[in-house]
């Protein structure tokens, strides 16, 4: 018998529209898909999943499959999908299979990503350690090579690579606002003001970056390109709803916020030089300049008196805290190497071309 939910409630355009139904990538997004329209029963996941992690083949961040079907899964926490209706966000057998994507995907991440846990846990310590993990960090610089080389069809892809994120900017780090009391919570409430507009809708980081996008000739359409890019770029976003969305990695995505603020402010500066020296305008370049001035003060917000803060008060997340501000350095620079490989070699960095 399958299973029977009620119907989709009619679509709202604007900024409540939900993401396009991509096209699947393999056997466990294709199932997703299908259960999600009714035509398949949610307990084909189970199997379908039990079979792709059963057979291994590489990593997991760059596995279109399985980083398509988290992206839905995810999607029914954020805006939904088009058609989908909202009760599937709480389906268990969704819910059950998305929780052994996740446990790979963490176990990976655990493996490749190993960092020292301060022995102070003092805020101030706790914060100079964070810095010292950013400063650290040698990864390949996107924000440099877009500064000095890019040409515009470097720029569309870009955006439509940072479009998976940016359009729903600081939503998943939302996820912690409840987990978190006292110091840390005002902090990062500080933060997030800043990120959704300050009262300014038209000022929401997330606005400006549409608007970006429309300046370079793009769609601004929430998860218009998710079909267009590689598993690598969705896997960021992903990683971040996991560690949002579990109250026992609280820890972790304080520590990938406070690295995400603590590496924005100069990269930004050389994004929006780079699109001047192309000759784009501030409609396109508002977006990265309001970054640079707003990130310089939000990570020393998010160092000290977030994540600092945090572990002040329960010493025992120091070590996520720190973990997953590695996490965010590893998997911006595990996407940079995929599309600076691609753009040194002539070739496009996007799974198919924009037109």
């Amino acid at each position: 018998m399958t299973t029977q939910l009620p119907s989709a409630a009619p679509l709202t355009a604007g900024p409540q529209s939900p993401m396009p139904l991509p096209t699947p990538r393999g056997p466990v997004s294709d199932t997703l898909l299908r259960v999600l329209a009714g035509t398949t029963e949610p307990a084909a996941l189970h199997e379908e999943v039990a079979g792709v992690l059963a057979a291994p083949t590489g990593s997991w961040l760059e596995h279109d499959d399985v980083q398509l079907t988290l992206t839905c899964m995810y999607e029914l926490h954020y805006r939904g999908l088009d058609g989908v209706d909202d009760d599937w966000e709480w389906q268990p057998d969704v819910l059950a299979a998305r929780a052994e994507l996740e446990r790979a995907v963490e176990a990976e991440l655990r493996e490749r990503v190993r960092v020292d846990v301060p022995v102070d846990t003092s805020a101030g310590a706790v914060a100079q350690t964070l810095f010292a993990l950013a400063a650290a960090d040698d990864g390949p610089s996107m924000s440099r090579w877009i500064a000095r080389r890019a040409q515009r069809r470097h720029l569309e892809e870009l955006l439509v690579h940072r479009s998976l994120y940016q359009l729903k900017e600081a939503d998943p780090h939302t996820w912690s606002v409840p987990r978190l009391g006292g110091a840390p919570k005002v902090a990062l409430m500080e933060i997030q003001s800043d990120e959704y507009g300050a009262g300014d809708p038209e000022r929401q980081h997330a606005a400006l970056f549409a608007q970006a996008m429309r300046g370079l000739g793009l769609d601004d359409t929430y998860g218009r390109y998710v079909d267009h890019v590689p598993a690598i770029t969705l896997a960021h976003p992903n990683v971040m709803s996991m560690l949002g969305l579990h109250r026992r990695l609280r820890g972790a995505i304080v520590g990938h916020l406070a690295a995400f603020e603590m590496t924005s402010s100069i990269p930004n500066r050389l994004y929006g030089n780079g699109m001047r020296r192309v000759g784009l305008g501030e409609d396109v370049t508002e977006y990265f300049d309001e970054h640079v001035e707003a990130d310089a003060v939000h990570e020393q917000i998010a160092g000290r008196d977030m994540a600092g803060r945090l572990v002040e008060q329960d010493p025992r997340l120091g070590g996520d805290v720190m973990w997953g501000a590695a996490v965010c350095l590893a998997l911006d620079g595990w996407w940079a190497q995929h599309v600076l490989e691609r753009w040194e070699a002539g070739e496009p960095s996007l799974r198919e071309p924009l037109r």
